[in-house]
């Protein structure tokens, strides 16, 4: 029924009843001037008017607290129009919950048939609410008795306080032991999707860790194994004299340098294998001065003066962390900014504060740039913006995997901008729980 449609038919009622009054109220005043009381026959009148409003009232109410499905009544007048009014109201709302209950099952369904343990968490309380049937292998729930139970207690040993502790900026537990098979592995995301509920979304991730872990033993053990061949291949072309078989001597340079490139990527492997294989770093004062002059000394030296390099400190700090390590990630971003920087070119390397109290490193060159479409992928091991290019410059396609690995390991991030023809700049930004006070009196001549 259109809007226009019913309007006319509400007025109609409308003026329907109205004149039933007037008609009502006419004859009381006809009888009363008939018997000479008119003022007691039109009383009466209004009353018997205001009884029959107050039971076509009352007839709606019982219509629409009826546990069975009415019927509207009869009539043309206002209160039977009200009447349909209310009972067409009361089917649609019957006829959205309906749908509502529909989507509902189908979604917990959904929910109850998907692999993956889905847990529905009050925020305040931290209270486990729902779970599908997943969590009780995954997580160990058990229905009903962890209905209502606290997250944190059921989810033993899992840190879940801390890690709810943070809300919104929770990050996802990658690998953790599950707390009904410590043998299976699992990873848990936490999606704040209203302000009262969480939903934590658990994956069992035991053979991809598996197999993680096959790739990093097989990495490891051919990296291994491909050393000893290489270093004695390499040792018997230093034995060969190119002014002996001087036809032979572009061939001998060749095979020096494409073995000494295989023996870096060799090196490079068994660093990143060494890295992935641990959780945590040894925890030392890192001189960055030294560090710093190092850098500079090192990339002059790759450089062979055909670039101008500069180095500026204004943080006068150090931090904590593995000297080893950290200087293995400096070294090849320094080492990359060189590479793919044309002669003539600089390279800038800046120690400096960061609002917050953390530390900044970053490493700007004006080389070739990195298209916009690379960078989400620059920092995956072997992958290259230009292939023939890396192979010039002699890089392996390691050196940013390893950078990050590092700054992962000490809680830091790295950061890259870049913009075509203008150069890049690699930024590894540290926490102010990396920062340690420089004293002067460590290396009153060290200079960078």
């Amino acid at each position: 029924m259109t809007r226009g449609r019913m309007t006319l038919d509400i007025r109609t009622a409308w003026l329907r009843t109205l004149a039933q009054l007037m008609l009502v109220l006419a004859v009381g005043l006809g009888i009363g001037l008939l018997i000479d009381r008119p003022w007691h026959a039109l009383t009466v009148a209004a009353l018997g008017v205001v009884a029959w409003q107050y039971w076509k009232l009352h007839g709606v109410l019982m219509r629409l607290t009826a546990r069975q499905r009415p019927r509207p009544s009869a009539g043309g007048g206002a209160w039977n129009e009200l009447d349909r009014l209310l009972l067409r109201g009361q089917s649609d709302m019957r006829a959205r919950k309906r749908r509502l209950l529909t989507m509902l099952r189908a979604y917990r369904a959904a929910a109850a048939a998907l692999p993956d343990a889905v847990v529905v968490i009050e925020r305040n309380r931290q209270r486990v609410l729902w779970f599908n049937e997943a969590a009780t292998p995954l997580l160990g729930l058990q229905h009903p008795q962890h209905i209502e139970a606290s997250v944190v207690g059921v989810l033993q040993p899992l840190p879940m306080a801390s890690w709810l502790a943070a809300g919104r900026n929770a990050e996802p537990m990658m690998d953790v032991p599950s707390p009904a098979d410590p043998a299976r592995r699992l990873s848990l995301r936490l999606i704040p999707y209203s302000d009262e509920l969480w939903l934590l979304v658990a994956r069992d991730v035991t053979k991809l860790m598996r197999l993680e872990q096959m790739r990093r033993d097989f990495v490891a053990n051919v990296s291994h194994e491909l050393r000893t061949p290489l270093t004695v291949i390499h040792g018997y072309l230093e034995m060969l004299d190119p002014q002996e078989q001087p036809e032979w001597a572009p061939m001998l340079a060749e095979m020096q340098r494409q073995s000494q490139r295989m023996t870096q990527l060799v090196e490079d492997l068994l660093t990143l294998s060494r890295l992935e294989a641990r959780d945590t770093l040894p925890q030392e004062h890192v001189a960055m001065a030294p560090m710093l002059a190092t850098l500079r000394r090192e990339a002059e030296a790759l450089s062979h003066g055909l670039h101008r390099i500069s180095v500026h400190d204004s943080a006068n700090i150090d931090l904590h962390g593995s000297t080893q390590e950290l200087h293995s990630a400096f070294s090849n971003l320094v080492s990359n900014a060189v590479r793919y920087t044309p002669s003539g070119g600089e390279i800038a390397i800046d120690f400096a504060m960061e609002a917050g109290g953390g530390a900044v490193l970053s490493v700007r060159d004006s080389g070739y740039g990195i298209p916009e479409a690379h960078l989400p992928r620059i920092t995956e091991r072997f992958y290259r913006v230009s292939t023939s290019r890396s192979r010039e410059s002699g890089g392996t396609g390691l050196g940013l995997a390893i950078a990050k690995h590092v700054l992962g390991l000490h809680g830091a991030r790295l950061d890259v901008a870049s913009q075509v023809g203008h150069g890049s700049t690699f930024s590894c930004h540290f926490g102010p729980e990396r920062v340690y006070p420089r004293d002067p009196s460590d290396y009153p001549d060290t200079t960078p």
